[in-house]
């Protein structure tokens, strides 16, 4: 049994810092926005949509206790429908929509909405704790932070300040055209519950050049060398012997928040709610790598998602590239010989913000809405996530 991509949706990404347009908006209030939209949009008869599986990079406070179901009863939906929480790092939000997927290829479910969600500025990166946070547990996974995975990386791989600072002016320069030319058409407006809208397009982008972005500071050093981690990582591969600091703010995602849903669902039950497909999911994939290093899964899950769609690189028409750091993209594209006009053709993460259990579900949305608007039929999203994770999603245009 196939399944079809009926619509996607998200929010805006508003600063994720106090005084950002989004700060003041409830996560759950996130989600009701973007789930209002759809019932509005669609006409769905709630009692029909079997889950609601939504990512969360830091699932505690008001993001914690399976804000999916609490989604559902917040907005009045059936109680037939149910609610799950997950959690895969950066690639949550792609997660929630292989789970849903899954279970709808195998015929478990009929219908389904997932995505992510996170509000950076309301609880912070961290602000779940993690395993990882005694040292003793630390030292015998070899936990680096992952910028400065990003710096070795590019060491290894000579991007230079230089090329990393000009794709990240790249990535500004088409998020901004994108955005004055209407591209982001799966941007819906988030509104109070007065019906007022508080944030109706992407915050972070701003207007830089080279020499603005060359003034920036590495970021990631003072982990380096003194929070002990280059010598962790050199613990691990001893064949570092440089680390060059290149990557900085301006390099490297924003903080944002946001959240982005997509509605998944068979043949069957999408006719029954007068639905038409957009595109139907063609292979979904997930692989480990280096936990250390931990970024380059996006190469071999990509690999792995062609050879279970019997495709090629060349096959693909669009590919988004989580801008974790610019180091990863270009990685990408490098290693798999893609052509950067291909790549996150509207920008991505370094211009527009990484809303960690969100940005996998906005990739897809932002694939599907390109793909659309140049008449195009298959498209890749890939993500790297924590402890070296790769994930990656086919999708085929209808």
């Amino acid at each position: 049994m196939e399944a079809f991509i009926y619509d996607a949706v998200r929010t805006p990404r508003g600063k994720g810092k106090q005084g950002g347009r989004l700060h003041e908006v409830k996560p759950i209030d996130l989600l009701a926005n973007l789930m209002r939209h759809l019932q509005s949009t669609h006409a769905l008869d709630t009692s029909k949509i079997d889950d609601l599986i939504v990512a969360v990079g830091e699932p505690v406070g008001e993001q914690g206790q399976n804000i999916a179901k609490t989604a559902v009863t917040y907005c009045d939906w059936s109680p037939q429908t149910t609610g799950m929480q997950v959690h895969r790092y950066c690639a949550g939000g792609m997660e929630a929509i292989h789970i849903a997927a899954a279970k709808i290829q195998a015929g478990v479910q009929a219908l389904a909405i997932a995505g992510g969600v996170e509000s950076m500025s309301r609880l912070g990166m961290g602000a779940g704790g993690a395993a990882q946070g005694d040292p003793w547990t630390a030292m015998q996974t070899y936990f680096i932070s992952q910028g400065l995975a990003a710096d070795i990386l590019a060491t290894r791989d000579g991007h230079d300040r230089q090329r990393l600072d000009a794709f990240a002016l790249c990535s500004q320069q088409r998020a901004a055209t994108a955005r004055d030319a209407g591209y982001f058409t799966s941007v819906v407006p988030v509104k109070d519950m007065n019906g007022l809208v508080v944030c109706e397009r992407d915050e972070l982008i701003r207007s830089t050049d080279m020499a603005t972005l060359g003034a920036l500071s590495p970021s990631f050093a003072v982990f380096a060398e003194h929070g002990g981690h280059a010598d962790i990582a050199r613990m691990k591969h001893p064949q570092i012997e440089r680390i060059v600091y290149g990557h900085t703010a301006g390099n490297s995602s924003g903080v944002v928040d946001g959240a982005a849903l997509v509605l998944v669902g068979n043949s069957a039950a999408g006719e029954a709610q007068g639905l038409r497909p957009r595109a139907r999911i063609r292979a979904m994939a997930t692989v480990g790598t280096d936990p250390t290093l931990m970024l380059e899964g996006p190469v071999p899950a990509t690999r792995k998602a062609l050879a279970m769609a019997g495709l090629t690189v060349e096959d693909i028409d669009l590919f988004e590239v989580n801008e974790a750091f610019a180091t990863v993209v270009l990685n990408f594209m490098d290693t798999l010989g893609v052509d950067a006009d291909k790549v996150n053709v509207n920008g991505g993460a370094i211009a527009m913000g990484h809303p960690i259990g969100a940005t996998g579900a906005m990739l897809i949305g932002q694939l599907l809405d390109e793909l659309e608007r140049r008449d195009k039929t298959l498209g890749l999203a890939t993500l790297c996530a924590g402890g070296g994770i790769g994930i990656a999603t086919i999708i085929e245009r209808i």
